[in-house]
Order: C-alpha cells, then sequence, then structure tokens
C-alpha cells in the first residue's frame, strides 16, 4: 500500500512538471555503474555531447559501483521530474523495482550497455557481448594455432555484459583445441584483475593466453604478468579505452574489443528523445551493436 501511495504521489508531482519542460531542453537522468571505470567516463561523456545534439540536457549519477545508490539515484530523479531516464545497471536484477516505478510515474526508460530484467523499459541499446566474447576467443584461438591454454578473468557476476562475454567466449573456446584452464571474477576492477591474476598464476603456471572481459581486468593482469617476469602471453581485454590502448602502443596488450560506447548511448538517447517529443517506440525493443576486435591502437 505504501509503495502505491508513493508512486502515486510521484507521479502527481512529475507529470506536471514534465509537462511544464516540454518547451525548453528535455531532462534527462543518467546513470552508470561507476565512473572509476574509464568505459563509462567514455560513455558519459559521449553522452553529454550526443544530448545536446538532441536538445536534451543530462542530470548524471555516478552508481560509485553501489546497486541500492544505483536505485536511490533514480528514485531521485523520478523526484526531480526528468522527462526521461538512461540507466547502465549495475546487474540485470539490481535497478528493476526503481526502473518499474519510473515507468509507472510517467518516464520512459532505456537502458544502455548493459540490461534489466523486465520489459518496462523503452528500449536497451548495447553492444552484442557474447559476439564480443566469441571475437575474443576466435582471437586467440588463431594468435595460439589451436592449442594451448587460456586463463578468463570474468566480469561482475550477475551483471549482463560479464554473463554475456563469457557464455560467447567460452562455447567458442569450448569447440576448439584450446583449454580453458579456469575462469574466474576479477569484477571488472583492474587491481583485482591484478590480485587474482597473481594467484591464478601460482596455481596454473603453464598457460598461454589470458581473456579479461575489460580493459581494466586485463591491464591488471599484464602488469601481474610483468612483475613476475612473465612474457609472451597473449593478451586480449574489451571496451578500447585509452589505456588499453597505450598498454598495446607499448607492446605490452595484444588487443581489445571495441563496443562503441558513444554510438550505445547517443543511439538510446535519440529513442529517448523521439518518444518524449511525439510518443514514437522504437521498431525493437532490443537493438545491438557489432562490437569489433583492435590489435592496433589508434
Amino acid at each position: 500500500m505504501l509503495k502505491k501511495a508513493l508512486l502515486a504521489i510521484l507521479a502527481a508531482i512529475v507529470l506536471p512538471q514534465a509537462a511544464r519542460a516540454a518547451d525548453g531542453p528535455i531532462k534527462i537522468g543518467m546513470t552508470v555503474p561507476g565512473l572509476k571505470f574509464p568505459f563509462f567516463v567514455i560513455m558519459k561523456n559521449d553522452a553529454e555531447k550526443a544530448a545536446a545534439k538532441l536538445g536534451a540536457t543530462i542530470v548524471f549519477a555516478d552508481a560509485q559501483n553501489d546497486s541500492s545508490k544505483q536505485a536511490a539515484d533514480v528514485e531521485n530523479f523520478v523526484a526531480q521530474g526528468v522527462q526521461a531516464i538512461l540507466i547502465s545497471p549495475m546487474t540485470v536484477d539490481s535497478l528493476v523495482p526503481a526502473i518499474e516505478a519510473a515507468v509507472k510515474a510517467g518516464i520512459p526508460v532505456a537502458t544502455v550497455d548493459r540490461k534489466a530484467n523486465t520489459d518496462a523499459v523503452l528500449v536497451h541499446v548495447g553492444a552484442d557481448n557474447v559476439q564480443g566474447g566469441r571475437a575474443a576467443a576466435k582471437f586467440i584461438i588463431d594468435k595460439l594455432g589451436n592449442k594451448g591454454s587460456v586463463i578468463e578473468l570474468e566480469g561482475t557476476p550477475g551483471a549482463s555484459a560479464a554473463n554475456d562475454r563469457k557464455a560467447g567466449f567460452d562455447e567458442v573456446i569450448k569447440k576448439s583445441n584450446v583449454k580453458l584452464l579456469v575462469s574466474q571474477t576479477a569484477n571488472f576492477g583492474r587491481s583485482e584483475g591484478q590480485n587474482v591474476m597473481e594467484s591464478l598464476i601460482q596455481k596454473y603456471p603453464k598457460f598461454d593466453a589470458v581473456f579479461g572481459a575489460n580493459d581494466e581486468m586485463i591491464i591488471g593482469a599484464v602488469e601481474a604478468l610483468s612483475a613476475a617476469g612473465i612474457k609472451n602471453k597473449v593478451t586480449i581485454g574489451f571496451d578500447a579505452t585509452p589505456d588499453a590502448f597505450q598498454y598495446m602502443k607499448e607492446g605490452k596488450l595484444n588487443a581489445t574489443i571495441d563496443q562503441f560506447p558513444g554510438k550505445q548511448a547517443g543511439d538510446a538517447l535519440k529513442y529517448l528523445v523521439d518518444y518524449v517529443k511525439d510518443k514514437k517506440k522504437p521498431a525493437k525493443q532490443v537493438v545491438y551493436i557489432n562490437p569489433a576486435p583492435v590489435t592496433k591502437a589508434p
């Protein structure tokens, strides 16, 4: 009963505010898992540029890698009377109640990069992370001549990007002659990636390649390899961040997977703006962008 009453109050406040704001710039709330991840810094910057071109402004909230804070940030967006919300949720389940409450209050929500387990969203725009995982696996198989062994560093448990990249990577590796020695989470973090890799080096001293499901983890792994004096291992990350490109230029990293965060955010914002202006819905509720391996730094 209390939740229903709160939703009614929010709707009574928000809908008139949204109507009054319709003549000015469209105000869109945006939240991502954390700006500690370079990928989301790129996404935020590109989203702000895209929003300006669309006649919109971004009200941004950094979840600081905390699901409860991100849910509270979404509730605050609703209370502030934003006209739309763009979310990259921490995990597939953590933001579902907040998303559904916002939609019930009359505010369209789109997810970007990471999915949420709800049909309430207007659209999800993201990279095809399963295909990205497959591409990383194919790169390693080709570099190793379809033999040898690989260590896999997974992302945050429960995050759709982590789940999908692992699914695609494991699918292709299992069909090859490359052995997957171990797959362990490092929660998309650089320092954790380094710590996990240091431990795995001790347990699995004979390996030929490492896949990190984002660039932060693979950079941490590369640092662990360097500290241990281990050379000539095939390494590939995911995100195509500036730091990854620098490591590639220095010959420390072989490749990364580009999933085009600016295009993801820009496309999602366009769908939101079109809906706010004309109630125009996307032709599809899920829109994928194909990621691509990058073997040479720009």
